[in-house]
């Protein structure tokens, strides 16, 4: 399963969540078969509210989950649409999230935990 993670600078595995989605600085993809670990720019950061494109934010990278600090319900929607789930972040590190999904003990991400406009959830 490929793994992306909205993070604020690549520091591999022991890289940190970030607050938002859609304005993560970058992300990182763990394929956790062949535990690779890959680091893409967001270069779709600077969006107005409700038009974050992921495909263009992931580099046109295929995932099949994303873990985010906190992410906008159109965010949610095209991500859920191209067959990504979405789950809120237990803990600080992709290290710890990995593990923490592997025992499925992270929260799916409703359309009803969404943030409402940027300058909320942690960003």
């Amino acid at each position: 399963m490929k793994v992306g993670f909205a993070v604020q600078c690549n520091e591999g595995l022991e890289s940190k969540v970030y607050g938002h989605f859609g304005s993560a600085p970058a992300f990182i993809i763990v394929d956790t078969d062949s535990q690779q670990v890959s680091a893409v720019d967001n270069n779709n950061a600077h969006h107005v509210h409700g038009a974050c494109n992921p495909v263009v934010a992931l580099g046109g990278n295929s995932i099949d989950a994303m873990v985010v600090g906190g992410i906008g319900a159109g965010a949610i929607s095209r991500l859920n649409a191209m067959g990504v789930k979405v789950y809120r972040a237990g803990a600080p590190s992709v290290s710890e999230n990995i593990e923490l999904l592997s025992q499925n003990r992270l929260q799916e991400v409703s359309m009803n935990d969404s943030c409402r406009e940027h300058g909320g959830c942690g960003h």
